[in-house]
Order: C-alpha cells, then sequence, then structure tokens
C-alpha cells in the first residue's frame, strides 16, 4: 500500500522525462530548417532568447530569491546550456539529426552508469549503448568534426543533467530554468541575435527559430526540472536514450532525412532498455518505505545517487 505514491511519482516523472525529450527533438528539427536563412548561431540564439522570455512570463522569480552559492549554479548552468545547444547544432549541421543526437546521448548514458545504484539501471544503459553503436555504424566517410561537435554535446549534456538537479534542489517550481535560461540570452544570445537582425534573415526562418525555442528550450526546461525531483539521476538519463528514436523520427517527418534498417533495429534496442527500466518495479529493501523513498529520489540535498558535492543538457 505504502508503495503506490512513489510507483506515481515515478510515473509521473517517466512521462514528463519522454515529454521533453519528444518536444526537444522535434524543436530540433524545426530549427535545422532555418539554418540556410539564419546560421547557426542564429538559430541557437533566437532560441534561446525565446525561451528566456517565455519562461519569464510563466514564471514568477526574483533574482533577489537567490543566494550567491544558488546564482553560482545557474550560471554554471547558462554556461552548459549554451555550450550543448551550439554544439549540438553545429553537429546536427554537418552530420544529421539523428546521428548527432545519438552521439550526445552518451552524456546522460554516462551519467546513468556512474551514479546507478541498480544493476537493472546499469543493464537497461548497456542494452541502450548497443543501440547507440547500432545506430551509429560509422563508416570510412564519417565527418570526423561533426561527430566530435556531437561528442562537446555529450559532455555538456551530461554536466546539464547534473546542474539542473543541483539546482532544482535548491530553487521551487522552474524558477531555477527561468533565471538560467535569462542569463544565457542576455549574456550570450542577445548579442548574436543583434548581429544576426542587422542582416535582415527572412521571417520565416525567425519563426522557424522562434518555435525551435518553444519546443526545444520553454517545453523542455519546464519538464525537466520537475523530472528530475521525481526520479534519479540514473533513471532518466535511461529515459534520455529516447532521444535518439525521437531524433530519427523528426528527422525523417520534418527534414526528410532517410532512416535505414540498422538504425530501426538500433532504435528498437533503445526503446526496449527504456521500458526494461521504467515498466519493472524497483525491489523494496528491508529498510522500508524510508530507504524505497531515498533511492528513488536521491539524497534530501537533491544530488543523484553516487555524486559527491554540489556538481556544476539538448
Amino acid at each position: 500500500m505504502a508503495a503506490a505514491p512513489l510507483d506515481d511519482r515515478r510515473a509521473a516523472g517517466t512521462a514528463l522525462a519522454l515529454g521533453s525529450s519528444a518536444s526537444s527533438q522535434t524543436g530540433a528539427a524545426v530549427g535545422a530548417l532555418a539554418f540556410d536563412g539564419l546560421g547557426v548561431p542564429g538559430v541557437v540564439a533566437v532560441r534561446q532568447v525565446v525561451a528566456a522570455l517565455v519562461l519569464n512570463a510563466v514564471v514568477r522569480w526574483s533574482p533577489r530569491s537567490l543566494d550567491r552559492r544558488t546564482w553560482g549554479l545557474v550560471a554554471v548552468l547558462a554556461a552548459v546550456m549554451g555550450l550543448m545547444n551550439l554544439t549540438i547544432y553545429l553537429a546536427v549541421d554537418r552530420i544529421g539529426l539523428g546521428l548527432a543526437v545519438t552521439i550526445e546521448f552518451l552524456g546522460p548514458l554516462g551519467v546513468a552508469v556512474a551514479t546507478s545504484r541498480r544493476l537493472l539501471d546499469v543493464l537497461a544503459a548497456a542494452a541502450a549503448a548497443v543501440g547507440v553503436l547500432v545506430l551509429v555504424a560509422p563508416g570510412p566517410s564519417s565527418d570526423l568534426l561533426g561527430i566530435a561537435l556531437a561528442l562537446a554535446a555529450a559532455a555538456a549534456w551530461a554536466g546539464y543533467i547534473l546542474l539542473s538537479r543541483a539546482v532544482a534542489a535548491r530553487v521551487p517550481g522552474v524558477q531555477g530554468a527561468a533565471a538560467a535560461a535569462t542569463v544565457l540570452a542576455g549574456a550570450w544570445a542577445l548579442p548574436v541575435l543583434v548581429v544576426v537582425l542587422l542582416a535582415r534573415p527572412p521571417l520565416e526562418a525567425l519563426a522557424l527559430a522562434a518555435a525551435c525555442g518553444l519546443l526545444s528550450s520553454a517545453l523542455p526546461y519546464a519538464l525537466d526540472l520537475p523530472a528530475l525531483r521525481m526520479l534519479p539521476a540514473s533513471v532518466y538519463s535511461t529515459l534520455a536514450s529516447a532521444n535518439p528514436v525521437w531524433a530519427f523520427l523528426a528527422g525523417a517527418l520534418v527534414l526528410r532525412e532517410g532512416v535505414a534498417l540498422h538504425e530501426v533495429v538500433g532504435a528498437a534496442l533503445v526503446v526496449v532498455a527504456n521500458l526494461v527500466a521504467t515498466a519493472l518495479p524497483v525491489r523494496r529493501r528491508a529498510g522500508g518505505v524510508a530507504a524505497d523513498a531515498a533511492a528513488e529520489v536521491g539524497d534530501p540535498e537533491g544530488l543523484p545517487p553516487g555524486v559527491s558535492g554540489r556538481d556544476g543538457v539538448a
């Protein structure tokens, strides 16, 4: 009986995490349509400004409500978000959405393996890793710079997961996301946006980039933070393995990118890994409800299992 609230929390967190990844990859595909008109930095800039405007319109927060330590976390989170967004879009421009996001998934996969306390989560992450390898199937004509950019995005995404969880533990609701988006828009994206606007880009490109901001930034930020409160970092990271599936679907439907048989097989492996990690219940231990709750949501300070200290995202 006591397990029901915990199971409900896990189910809600799972739905939020999967919804975030689906929205993010759909938005990425929409943003890629604007590359010719705005350039990659311009699309990223518009995306960040739109995200900041939307979050500040719907989230009530005050800069004075954050202490110095929290502001430090928010500043680092903003920097990591900017690096993650720029590198993944540069990679998408070179190697395509599906392959770029698949490589980027190595970031959350690493977090899943490093922070997991359950053998089941490790096995699911390993299965997802096999799916990633099948999806990538690298060949002699691989774009090495594009792959390197995607790997940089992977490292940034790992930092985004841990930082977002740390911020979520210190700031209620999505105030942390609004603060980080505001810092990023003001310090990095806004100057680039001004330069881009001086070139008078097509209105259609601006509209596509704005839609990208809504789908890939504002909505995922709003979904990620509560999901990270409801799920251990290891489970959230394994759920993030759905991103390559969403990316290939969005690439095929929006960007008309081809999908090969090995990509279908790899996507199926990733989906199975998600089902194993989320559908099977957590085994109860002798510690009772308190021990179960601690295992599900991490430690009281909001740190993922296995991570010590205040650690500093697509």
